[in-house]
This record gives structure tokens, sequence and C-alpha cells, in this order.
């Protein structure tokens, strides 16, 4: 079968289960936008996901990223920054990305902060949560109320960086969670949006990216507005320590 073809059947179950769980929840289907994880795949595979229809692609390692990124520069689609970034690879995600879904720190913000000021640009980003409360898992640590007044003096200080457009909040449930499971770790996010709307009404807190192939159904149903979902769509990632051989190889 030809690749695309594939990938564009793929989509189309994704988008009637994402249509289904937002009727279910009484929402509109069309506040759900899809992100589709192509950390691990190669660019012929991004060809043809764009081919099919895609439109935004979310990436977790910048250098894996570019490469795809230059190699479609005239095509109408966004790339999301998923994954944790570390700070010394900031500039990549600054200069070539359209929204950070994963920013995690002050840090990492401040240091955003001035190279979008260098390059006189905007980024929208989503402040990500653990809700989970894993230590392999990035994010402030939100999975029990009482930490949340510890993350407030973080996000005032980051609303105030006038380069990075806060848009929301991002959570990524631990993955032994079933469906159910990861439900409630949805359900506190929601809650503790709402608490941010309190704390900062001037703020827009409207996006919520939640939700994988496993658990995006209950995402949508909970109010997701992004979810980000790979190889149900894609198929098998390659390895990444073979892609890096690869890249090697090339150069």
């Amino acid at each position: 079968m030809d690749r695309s073809l594939e990938i564009k059947q793929n989509l189309e179950q994704v988008y009637e289960n994402i249509t289904s769980a937002a009727f279910r929840a009484g929402r509109k289907p069309d506040e759900v936008r899809l992100v589709v994880v192509s950390k691990g795949q190669p660019v012929e595979t991004i060809q043809a996901a764009i081919t099919a229809g895609v439109k935004i692609f979310g990436e977790n390692y910048p250098e894996e990223a570019i490469e795809k990124i230059q190699a479609a520069p005239a095509m109408d689609v966004a790339w999301h920054m998923i994954g944790h970034l570390q700070s010394r690879k900031a500039k990549l995600v600054c200069s070539h990305f359209d929204w950070m879904q994963s920013l995690d720190s002050l840090h990492l913000a401040e240091k955003m902060e001035r190279l979008l000021a260098e390059h006189n640009r905007t980024l929208p980003v989503l402040l990500e949560f653990n809700v989970g409360g894993e230590e392999t898992k990035s994010g402030w640590l939100a999975g029990e109320k009482i930490n949340w007044p510890q993350i407030l003096p973080d996000i005032g200080q980051i609303l105030e960086l006038p380069h990075l457009q806060v848009r929301g909040l991002m959570t990524m449930p631990p993955l032994t969670a079933n469906r159910e499971e990861a439900r409630g770790h949805f359900k506190k996010l929601v809650e503790l949006q709402k608490t941010l709307r309190v704390q900062f009404p001037q703020a827009n807190w409207d996006e919520l990216s939640m939700g994988t192939s496993s658990d995006y159904e209950a995402a949508v149903e909970e109010g997701a507005t992004f979810v980000r979902i790979g190889t149900s769509i894609l198929g098998p990632r390659q390895p990444r320590h073979l892609s890096q051989t690869a890249n090697l190889r090339q150069v």
C-alpha cells in the first residue's frame, strides 16, 4: 500500500475516534487538534504524512527534527516541541519550532526568553506539569494540591516574559496508567487549569495538551485541546540509536 494512503487511513480512524469522544463529552470535534508525534521517523515518512494531510508534527529531539523541518520548508505544517528540552539546545527550538509544549522550568523559560529576544520572535508555549508524581518525568510537581502554591511564583515570573506566549498546560501520565487511571491525571490537570485561571486571570490558559495513543479518547472527554499520537498513525519508530548512526554516516 502507498505510504501516504496508509497514513491517511490511520488519520481517518483517529479523527473518527476523536469525534466520537468529543460528542460523548458534549464538545465540538474541531476543538481538538491532533499532534502527530514524528520522533524516530525518517524524512520520507514525514513527506508521506504531509501528503496524507498531517498539519502538526510533534518532536522530542531538536537535532533530529531539524532535518525534517528543513525538508518541508514551504509546506503548510507546524512543528511542536513536546519532549524535555535541555537548555543548551534551546536555541534550536527558538529558531525552528512553532510551539513549545513542554516548558518545564523557570530557568529554561528565562533562557528561551533571551534567545527569542535576540531573534525578535515570540513563541507560544505550554507549561508542563507532572501530575503523576513520577521522578523520571519533567515538569512542575503537581500531583498533590499541597504543592500548587509552590508553583505559583515561577508561573508569575514566566508570565512576565514578553517573548513567551503562555497558552495553557501539558502533562504526560505515567506509562503504566491504563485509560481510566490516566483519566484521573487528566482531571487533575483540568483542576489545576481552573486554579491558574483564578490566580492569573490576565493569562491565557485555554489549551490542554494531554492524551496519547493509549488514552487520547479519555483525554478528549476530559477537555484536551491537543492530543499527541505517533505510532498509531505513522507506524513503528526507528530506534533512536540507529537514526543517530545513520546521521553520522551521512556526515
